[in-house]
């Protein structure tokens, strides 16, 4: 297994277990509208290392391990750790835009950062079936669709802390960082490109109607 993702997946399980017992060390290194913009702007990264819980945790870091291989395969190791360490900047830029004047808002986990990299894969390999459940087939780019379509929810429920909000600033940046490194895949697959831009494209809709 590659070096940076056995790296970044410690990082993740390490730090995430230190926030299940230590509250104050999770409230310290959450993200946190008020203390973002009070100067904690460390929160924006190490917010990307904490998990709401072990299932989120387990969701995230195994989504990480089937498709990191992917983007390494491709792009190498030092593109992957670019892109997830950019994509969770993304994130949380976009989620400190669209919530600034909200100070209380709370929000963890490395979801920005793997939606990054799950982008970066499918734009990849567009090919790839995955197993929901390990039982039903689906191609890789309806997952990804889905997977944005389900954090939308998760926006306008606001009942679990996570940071769904994250999900599209990190995948608008695996995606655009894929396309900047390996522009090819804009005339290999120019309805890939297009059809993984429809939950961003939706997402700003909502955004611009008031709806989120």
């Amino acid at each position: 297994m590659n070096t940076f993702l056995i790296a970044i997946i410690i990082a993740n399980v390490l730090f995430s277990y230190k926030g299940f017992k230590d509250y104050s060390f999770f409230r310290k290194y959450e993200f946190h509208i008020g203390s973002i913009r009070s100067g904690e702007q460390i929160r924006m990264f190490t917010s990307g290392f904490l998990h709401a819980d072990i299932t989120h945790l387990a969701f995230n870091m195994i989504t990480l391990f089937f498709f990191a291989p992917v983007v390494i395969l491709y792009l190498g190791s030092w593109v992957f750790l670019m892109i997830y360490l950019a994509s969770l900047l993304f994130g949380s830029l976009l989620t400190l835009g669209l919530h600034k004047n909200d100070y209380n808002y709370r929000a963890v986990g490395a979801s920005g950062a793997v939606t990054g990299i799950l982008y970066s894969a499918i734009l990849l390999r567009p090919d790839m079936m995955l197993g929901i459940f390990f039982i039903i087939p689906i191609p890789a780019y309806v997952f990804g669709i889905l997977y944005l379509f389900y954090s939308i929810y998760g926006m306008k429920a606001k009942n679990d802390g996570i940071g769904h909000t994250a999900h599209f600033g990190g995948a608008i940046g695996g995606y655009l960082i894929t396309l900047l490194v390996y522009p090819d895949l804009l005339f290999l697959n120019p309805l890939m490109v297009s059809l993984l831009t429809i939950p961003i494209v939706i997402l700003f809709i909502l955004i611009k109607l008031k709806k989120i």
